[in-house]
């Protein structure tokens, strides 16, 4: 069911059904929405867990709202037969199966790459799992806390004397969720070509390892493990937040140019002679010392004084933004990132939709996220009456 907004989009007419929740397989099924994708999520009934999070407005949840714009709902209990059989039928009729269970579950309730494959041989079926398909660890489950500590996120993040802290931001979940979205599309050519579909093992331990690629290689190169530096870089420098008068900015001169850029910036031309700071690599290995010779200086002035003094200078600089102030940047509005939504209540909010743009448009947030099961007799009229009890919410 294409809306007129998505028909000129990439993926406008590819039909998938998603069998996900909370957040690293709604958020791979919204970016295919997003790129005009008929996304179908299946519910059960008491609906994805994301829907009780708040904050909830007017009786919806803008963080279920966040990661589900341009989907449709329907709701089905697979433990009973006949939906299960329902659920059958829809993915027999599209191009991409995306789920979030644990390994075992999609196959024993007959909804398993294998016998879907067998009914629609163009199937892609992507599946996100916290460990993978197989290996000693595929029975786990997972969530972003305890994937980013299995993956080694949780030991370099922080400052270097204090306790363990993840990311702020759920990078195990959504980077998953890009992976995902990356192989479904790759696939999909594939499948479009070849008329020969595929299964792709999304795990998520995996993927957080991957996007650690400067952590791993690292440890490979050196045998040691890489360590927490707080907001410091280990090759670069100066590469960080600094003080100033009145709270914190951060500056990255990430090469010598740069560093001659600070240098004069701050009246100091003799620091670019400094013996311990003439490369990179010196630099990064004495930048204690040299965070502490900067900051004598940083700290006589306010953060605004230095985000002109480096913005003239053509230094990479920035406040330590809130996320009030991130969203409120000029440039955020310039792209059109932040816009309105509409909840199934009809309440309006705001959302923060794709920063992708294609043609110079940006991608359109064509339909708002769904109530629960606010498209079971539009999705199952094809396979059952339209009046069928069974498909009531």
């Amino acid at each position: 069911m294409s809306h007129p907004a998505t028909t000129a989009l990439p993926l406008a007419g590819v039909r998938v059904i998603e069998f996900c929740s909370v957040a690293a397989g709604p958020f791979c099924g919204m970016l295919l929405a997003d790129m005009g994708a008929d996304v179908l999520k299946i519910e059960p009934p008491a609906g994805d867990a994301l829907r009780s999070w708040p904050p909830i407005n007017d009786g919806f949840s803008e963080n279920f709202a966040s990661i589900n714009r341009n989907k449709r709902s329907a709701v089905l209990d697979l433990k009973l037969a006949e939906h299960a059989e329902l659920a059958r039928s829809l993915c027999v009729e599209a191009e991409v199966v995306i789920e979030n269970n644990r390994p075992g579950v999609m196959d024993r309730l007959g909804l398993g790459y294998e016998r879907l494959s067998s009914l629609n041989p163009k199937l892609v079926y992507c599946s996100i799992s916290a460990f993978g398909q197989t290996g000693p660890r595929a029975g786990e489950g997972g969530f972003d806390l305890t994937i980013q500590a299995a993956a080694g996120v949780m030991s370099v993040t922080g400052e270097s004397d204090d306790a363990p802290v993840k990311c702020g931001v759920p990078l195990s979940d959504f980077a998953s969720g890009l992976y995902g979205a990356f192989a479904i599309s790759s696939a999909l050519l594939q499948a479009r070509s070849t008329g020969t579909g595929a299964f792709l093992d999304i795990p998520m331990f995996g993927c957080t390892l991957a996007i650690s690629a400067l952590q791993t290689s690292e440890y490979f190169g050196t045998g040691v493990s890489p360590r927490k530096m707080g907001s410091a870089h280990p090759r670069n420098a100066p590469y960080q937040a600094f003080r100033a008068a009145d709270g914190y900015f951060a500056i990255a001169a990430g090469n010598d140019g740069l560093w001659r850029a600070v240098v004069h910036a701050i009246g100091n031309e003799s620091l670019a002679d400094d013996p311990r700071f003439l490369t990179p690599t010196l630099r990064a290995r004495n930048q204690v010392a040299l965070k502490e010779i900067l900051e004598q200086r940083f700290v006589e002035r306010d953060v605004a004084h230095w985000i002109e003094t480096f913005r003239a200078a053509g230094v990479p600089h920035s406040r330590i933004n809130s996320y009030a102030e991130a969203l409120a940047d000029p440039q955020v509005e310039a792209m059109g990132w932040v816009q309105e939504i509409e909840l199934p209540s009809g309440a309006r909010t705001r959302t923060f939709g794709s920063p992708i743009r294609i043609n110079g448009k940006n991608l359109p947030i064509s339909q708002r996220p769904p109530a629960l099961g606010e498209h079971s007799h539009d999705a199952m009229r094809q396979t059952v009456r339209e009046a069928d009890p069974i498909l009531q919410p």
